[in-house]
């Protein structure tokens, strides 16, 4: 019995060990990154759409472009349309 007493605390060891050791990670993974951005840029339109709707020089449509526009400005250029091979041809080829 003595063996394997030995050998059940040797494993009780190694996986407390593997367990309480830590390793160099990020604590987020760049999914919660673009989650966290994309609720900043929802946040910031909805300032935008709050101040502009408690002055009276515009309308409900001009203060929800306004909105838009906020949030357009917060994706960055992740977004943007890239050029495709055809429209960088040179005409006539």
């Amino acid at each position: 019995m003595r063996p394997e007493r030995l050998i059940f605390s040797a494993l009780a060891l190694l996986a407390t060990a593997g367990v309480v050791m830590t390793t160099n990670a990020y604590a987020q993974t760049q999914g919660m990154e673009r989650r966290g951005d994309r609720r900043d840029n929802r946040d910031e339109g909805r300032e935008e759409k709050a101040a502009c709707k408690a002055g009276d020089e515009k309308s409900r449509p001009e203060c929800r472009q306004d909105k838009r526009d906020t949030k357009q400005e917060g994706r960055g250029d992740d977004d943007e349309k890239t050029e495709t091979p055809a429209e960088t041809k040179p005409p006539g080829e």
